[in-house]
């Protein structure tokens, strides 16, 4: 029973740092937590979409959650690493969190959930599913699904291809859940595979030695800095997206 209560409350606590992760480090946007334990200590690494908001001026953001893991978590001399996400749009994580600040800020619940459809689909992903529940339009609750795209269900490929995260949003109508999956195509892993195909794909990436490849990297001022700036942007162009309620309207 000791070995069994330890996983509870290890699993428990980790529940509670994601928590306190989402809303301390929310403009960096954060997606997941990794806890490792050590000889000499835990290694804790943070994935968020802006890694020098969290690291902050002269390593000061790192040195403050440092302190808060250690006295309030409990966790033996943490060892923070921030990771950076290279592709945010494909992280249910934080896209639930886009998505709740949208609802929070008091955008219609089906046109945050159309226009974060499009924004993930553009992305490159594979499939996508969205389920809103709760309070969404009276004082009885319900509940809306909306998919698009391939989404595997069930099997082995479903267990790998997809990742899904739940967010609750409390917004004056009430509190609603939101759970968003995403299938992604890089991790699709497919059951035969001829060679021959194989050669073909190699022949032509293939690049000449006289040709050298140079890339630049250009910092863009007008890129949003934070996620509250991302959200800000966002507003605008959700108001352009169309509901299925005004098809429905213009079909008519």
């Amino acid at each position: 029973m000791s070995s069994v209560k330890n996983v509870i409350n290890d699993s428990y606590k980790l529940m509670l740092l994601k928590d306190y992760l989402r809303e301390a480090i929310k403009e960096a946007g954060f997606s997941e937590v990794d806890i490792q334990k050590t000889p000499t200590g835990t290694r804790v690494g943070l994935h968020v979409t802006r890694p020098g908001i969290v690291i902050g001026r002269k390593g000061s953001g790192i040195r403050d959650l440092t302190k808060v893991l250690e006295t309030d978590f409990g966790l033996k001399n943490p060892q923070i690493s921030v990771i950076e996400i290279t592709k945010p749009e494909l992280e249910p994580s934080v896209m639930c969190n886009r998505m709740s600040q949208h609802l929070a800020r008091g955008t219609a619940f089906r046109r945050a959930v159309m226009w974060t459809m499009q924004t993930i689909m553009e992305a490159g992903a594979m499939g996508v599913q969205i389920t809103t529940s709760g309070k969404l339009r009276g004082d009885r609750s319900s509940f809306e699904k909306h998919s698009k795209g391939i989404l595997p269900r069930a099997g082995h490929q479903a267990t790998v291809i997809v990742s899904e995260d739940i967010v609750h949003v409390q917004t004056k109508m009430g509190l609603i859940g939101v759970r968003i999956r995403i299938a992604r195509k890089e991790r699709f892993i497919p059951e035969f595979e001829l060679k021959a195909m194989k050669k073909e794909v190699k022949q032509k990436v293939e690049v000449p030695e006289e040709i050298e490849i140079v890339e630049e990297t250009q910092i863009d001022p007008t890129k949003p800095r934070t996620e509250s700036e991302v959200i800000e942007l966002e507003e605008k162009l959700i108001e352009t997206v169309e509901t299925f309620e005004e098809v429905e309207e213009e079909l008519k």
